[in-house]
């Protein structure tokens, strides 16, 4: 394969194809995102819808609760005569707390119907009702919602529209069903049977105020059965959700939320069982309109990566085939000088970069000093480089614990504690992201306090802290996340399993120029073989031929020292391998490392 076509192949391979996969997991990451966000959102309105409707449902509870109180429905069932009596009469004495009571039933806006069933089998008419037969109560007792109703013992049963027709009726009401006792006595004596209109339940759904992104949104009311009880839109009542959702579902199990085919559309249905009834409220939303912002950019997507593959096309056909030619010039004079040929000249015409390529082709063998500085360029590039990799290893091996701790803070609901960590979390980042390598001991002390704070917030009585430092000293430079991976040691691995309060004493002093950094805890200390695992003079052969011998079997030990073993390198590359860490350890008598640091100001003292 020529220059050119490997060209081509290399833009569509390293630039094309990367762009493309990276916009499909864009778009991935994008609907997942949009999914997770609005299921939160609806969780918040379908538990609103939910307590709404409970709160209906309990106000008409409050009502027959009143009525059963003052004994009303109690003289209605011991007429005489209940099949002929009516609460409209006044051949029934009221007291006045009764007659109160029916003022507000009769009152109610919302009651469309009620009855009593006398357990003889005698219908006493509360409200009449245009249209509608009274179910005998010989039939009503062979449905199981009466064996429901009797087991409830009083405790009302609500029955949403078409769930039981052939006692309701099919008009669209909610209906009370609860079973009326004697006060005296606590003797069953009849069943009520109250209808409210769903005006209140309309103006709930009506009244909910849709976001942004739910303005596509259909509400439901559907019992565990999967039978539609309730929708606004009049379309869907009195069927089996099972006809226009795809998916199967098992209601009556809390919150759930999922992607599936409603009503031949992909939508986003979310599931919220109300705690008190067999009934479960369900929103569901267009996937193509919570989706709308994610397929323009799709689409904007697919029509650049087009201009993009077109303009490949262009610039390999037209610009490609002069490059390639000049190209296969220099390297037919480069094979001459493999073969001994040092006086070949490559003519230079143009002003462009290949005309640099001639030139510098020609004036290679005067650039082998330059060539020199380069590697010497290079290896100090290389130096820092490793230096600034030995450093993202501290970062993430402290904002992994962190963040950890945060989450577990978070789920325990310490707000509090959670904004102080994140506070002090901000501190230590605004330190860490500096660019500087080096800087004054004094933030170096901030960012280990600040740490320190938010290991504090995780043990809490594990350990305490004190930080010794003179004020002579606080100006001194040092290694920024030099001292936190050395702390962080200490209460990772140095407080593991003890009975006692920890304790870190940090300080630091000079001494013949030197600048001495100590980090000593009261832990389990270290055993020799521990010890062993921290040499760091060993020089590279060495060091490769340990980790090829020992990898398997030392694998947790090497995990355990890297923040260690992280400053320990960083000094000894940054100031020369007669400095770094010193450490002082034996079992159960704690664990002391020392920072050797070279003192700058005592070196200026010593200059002429």
């Amino acid at each position: 394969m020529n220059l050119r076509n490997k060209l081509f192949t290399a833009f569509i391979v390293l630039i094309i194809v990367p762009v493309c996969i990276l916009g499909v997991v864009t778009y991935i990451v994008s609907s997942h995102s949009i999914e997770e966000k609005y299921s939160r959102q609806t969780e918040y309105s379908l538990k609103s819808i939910s307590y709404s409707i409970g709160t209906v449902l309990r106000q008409m509870d409050n009502v027959t609760d009143n009525g059963i109180a003052t004994s009303v429905f109690h003289m209605a069932l011991a007429a005489k005569d209940p099949s002929k009596q009516d609460l409209n009469e006044e051949q029934l004495s009221l007291n006045n707390s009764q007659r109160n009571f029916r003022n507000l039933l009769y009152n109610h806006p919302a009651i469309s119907y009620a009855f009593l069933y006398n357990l003889h089998g005698a219908v006493v008419s509360v409200f009449t009702k245009e249209n509608f037969k009274t179910m005998p109560f010989e039939d009503f007792k062979k449905q199981p919602l009466y064996r429901e109703v009797m087991e409830l013992n009083g405790v009302p049963k609500w029955i949403a529209p078409h769930e039981y027709p052939e006692l309701t009726g099919t008009e669209p009401v909610f209906t009370q069903i609860r079973l009326v006792k004697e006060l005296s006595y606590f003797k069953n004596i009849g069943i009520l049977v109250v209808q409210i209109k769903n005006w209140d339940i309309e103006s709930i759904f009506r009244n909910l105020s849709p976001t942004q992104n739910m303005q596509s949104t259909q509400f439901l009311l559907v019992n565990d059965d999967g039978l539609i009880l309730y929708d606004p839109n009049k379309t869907l009542e009195g069927k089996p959700i099972s006809s226009v959702m795809k998916k199967t579902v098992r209601f009556g199990s809390g919150y759930q939320s999922f992607k599936t085919d409603f009503d031949d559309e992909k939508s986003i249905v979310s599931i919220y069982h109300m705690e008190e009834y067999s009934w479960n409220v369900v929103a569901v939303t267009s996937w193509a309109s919570l989706s709308k912002e994610t397929l323009v950019f799709a689409q904007w997507f697919i029509g650049i990566t087009l201009l993009c593959l077109l303009a490949a096309i262009t610039f390999n056909m037209v610009f490609m085939r002069r490059i390639t030619g000049s190209i296969g010039v220099i390297v037919r004079f480069m094979r001459k000088v493999e073969g001994g040929d040092f006086n070949v000249q490559v003519e230079d015409r143009g002003k462009d970069e290949l005309h640099i390529l001639a030139k510098g082709f020609n004036d290679l063998v005067g650039q082998i000093n330059s060539l020199f500085k380069q590697i010497k360029t290079e290896q100090k590039q290389k130096t820092q480089a490793e230096l600034r990799v030995l450093q993202a290893q501290i970062k993430p091996h402290f904002l992994f614990n962190t963040l950890e701790s945060i989450n577990v803070l978070a789920i325990q609901n310490e707000g509090v504690k959670v904004s102080e960590m994140v506070h002090r979390l901000g501190n230590i980042l605004r330190i860490s992201i500096q660019d500087k390598e080096e800087i004054p001991l004094d933030q170096e002390i901030e960012h280990l306090r600040s740490y320190l704070e938010i290991q504090k917030f995780r043990f809490d009585d594990l350990f305490d802290y004190e930080l010794d430092i003179p004020p002579e000293l606080s100006r001194r430079s040092v290694l920024k996340l030099t001292l936190q991976p050395l702390v962080e040691n200490c209460i990772q691995h140095g407080f593991e399993g003890i009975a006692y309060k920890g304790h870190i004493h940090v300080s630091c002093w000079t001494d013949r120029g030197r600048f001495i950094l100590q980090v000593q805890d009261n832990g389990i200390g270290m055993s020799p073989e521990q010890l062993r695992k921290f040499v760091y003079m060993k020089n590279d052969k060495e060091e490769e031929s340990g980790r090829n011998g020992d990898q398997d079997r030392h694998i947790n030990e090497e995990r355990r020292g890297l923040g260690v073993r992280s400053v320990a390198d960083r000094i000894r590359i940054h100031y020369g391998e007669y400095y770094g860490l010193f450490i002082c350890s034996s079992l159960l008598t704690g664990t002391i490392i020392q920072c050797v640091l070279p003192d700058a100001e005592w070196r200026e003292r010593d200059d002429p």
